[in-house]
């Protein structure tokens, strides 16, 4: 079964029809669970850890509903160096993000921050 985020709104995501209300890592097949940030508000590659076991296309960031999350560029150049192309956008743009591209076939993952 595939992934579809079904909803968003600040605070909780709906997945292939399961609520969630922590951050989350959303693969095509998998979903990690309350995935966390060393500095809760600025993304670093070791909280993309998971990514190293893990072969995607595309990692597509959601930044939060005001997009507080900071994506440092040197994180972006890194993830590039791995061969994954990186999107950052608001969480709800990127949950429409993540699923036109699964839907196209695209390995691609969703990284979410949920709240701010």
């Amino acid at each position: 079964m595939m992934n579809v985020i079904d909803k968003y709104r600040f605070g909780k995501i709906v997945v292939s029809g399961k609520s969630y209300s922590s951050d989350l890592i959303i693969f095509k097949d998998f979903i990690q669970e309350k995935w966390w940030r060393e500095e809760g508000h600025k993304l670093q590659l070791e909280d993309l850890n998971i990514l190293d076991k893990r072969k995607i296309d595309v990692l597509v960031i959601g930044t939060g509903s005001i997009g507080k999350m900071e994506v440092p560029e040197q994180v972006i150049k890194e993830l590039e160096q791995m061969n994954i192309d990186v999107m950052v956008y608001k969480s709800s743009e990127a949950t429409e993000k993540f699923n036109e591209l699964t839907k196209t076939g695209k390995n691609a993952a969703l990284a979410i921050h949920l709240t701010c």
